[in-house]
């Protein structure tokens, strides 16, 4: 029996591509197949979404026409080493994660074949069908198996075309970019919670805006700066709080802040 799309790692990255995928009718339930060590993430996948789960990766790799590996990094040369053996040199590979260059997979995949590899940086809100989601192409992947694969992401996000070697700097932006905007409204929870707010009054006061602040980037034709100029009136509250922002240097904590996220996903690439 064959699948159309494999998993390996079936965690909550894994999970968000399948329930999108699922949800769009893409794919039925009985066409994928997932592997993963923790018992709770099978059974997760076999009850609530109806997917077959497995322990072995082998016998994912073995019947998949396309493979997702959704792997930590630092497991990646472990898992890729036990089933190259097995699987077959048509199937497109799609590796999720961080750092991990194409050539390295087809390196860890064994040489002597043309592995085809799409490299992929995908984020957290595609769980909620709102994704963001970068694909590069390795270096013998065509022009169908980048259709290919965006067709996966885009059932839960929208997705653009990159070098490869723009990835990690979409790792710095939308890759870890999620926990940046959970810090920030997390923070201005913590300070409404000070200036005397209930806790559920803070979280539905900072998120609801966090969202409609999304919103308005993406609907209006004006820049962020011109957007956050026409909140901002001369010498009134929200220029007290910018002004002590700016003063404070946020906006260089954010870029340095970025820059090690690049710097980290480049590291674990080497």
């Amino acid at each position: 029996m064959s699948y159309e799309l494999g998993i390996i790692g079936a965690g909550q990255m894994a999970e968000a591509i399948v329930r999108g995928l699922l949800r769009a009718s893409l794919f039925k339930a009985d066409q994928l197949i997932a592997a993963d060590v923790a018992e709770p993430r099978r059974k997760l996948f076999a009850d609530e979404l109806k997917v077959k789960a497995v322990e072995a990766n082998v016998e994912v790799a073995r019947q998949s026409n396309a493979l997702l590996l959704s792997v930590k990094p630092y497991q990646m040369e472990d898992v890729l080493g036990g089933i190259g053996e097995v699987l077959r040199a048509e199937t497109l590979v799609i590796s999720i994660a961080a750092g991990v260059r194409a050539a390295s997979i087809e390196k860890f995949l064994g040489q002597g074949r043309s592995w085809r590899v799409v490299r992929s940086m995908p984020n957290t809100p595609m769980l909620v069908g709102e994704g963001m989601v970068a694909i590069a192409p390795g270096k013998h992947a065509t022009a169908t198996d980048l259709a290919a694969a965006r067709r996966i992401f885009e059932a839960s996000a929208d997705v653009i075309d990159v070098d490869e070697n723009q990835i990690d700097a979409v790792t710095a932006v939308s890759g870890s970019g999620p926990a940046y905007f959970f810090y920030f409204v997390e923070q201005m929870i913590r300070a409404g919670v000070e200036l005397g707010l209930t806790a559920e009054q803070a979280h539905r006061l900072a998120s609801k805006t966090a969202l409609g602040s999304a919103k308005m980037l993406l609907n209006s034709p004006d820049s962020p700066q011109e957007l956050r100029r026409k909140v901002t009136t001369p010498n009134g509250t929200t220029h007290a709080a910018i002004s002590h922002m700016e003063e404070r240097g946020l906006g260089s904590i954010i870029e340095d802040a970025m820059k090690a996220a690049e710097r980290r996903s480049r590291e674990l690439g080497a």
